[in-house]
């Protein structure tokens, strides 16, 4: 099992959690986070470390939300480790209760939050 970061995260891009990962699974997007499931090990650490709730266990994973398992696993293999804790983007307040932000997801490594 692994962790899975959520819609929830797109456009807002807190990185609290990553400070306290003990094996580097998380991966850095333009304005996203994902886990890398390869290297997830299921501590549960990070998940009260997200002040938007968008983390969650695989096994409680809302149907709503199952295409993200999928979509970590390979954002994973394209992203950059991100190890500290950065800058939440400049509206990420604003974004932080936004609902069915999917189409604003940026896969490019180049984009730059935008």
């Amino acid at each position: 099992m692994t962790h899975v970061v959520t819609e929830a995260c797109i456009k807002c891009k807190f990185t609290d959690c990553v400070d306290v990962c003990p094996v580097d699974a998380f991966r850095e997007g333009p304005n996203m986070l994902v886990i890398d499931p390869q290297e997830c090990i299921d501590c549960t650490l990070c998940i009260p470390e997200c002040p938007v709730d968008a983390i969650v266990r695989e096994e409680d994973l809302p149907e709503s939300q199952r295409e993200y398992l999928e979509l970590n696993a390979q954002l994973a293999l394209q992203w950059p480790v991100i190890t500290e804790v950065k800058a939440s983007l400049p509206d990420a307040e604003q974004w932080a209760e936004a609902a069915q932000k999917r189409h604003l997801l940026e896969t490019d490594p180049d984009q730059k939050g935008a």
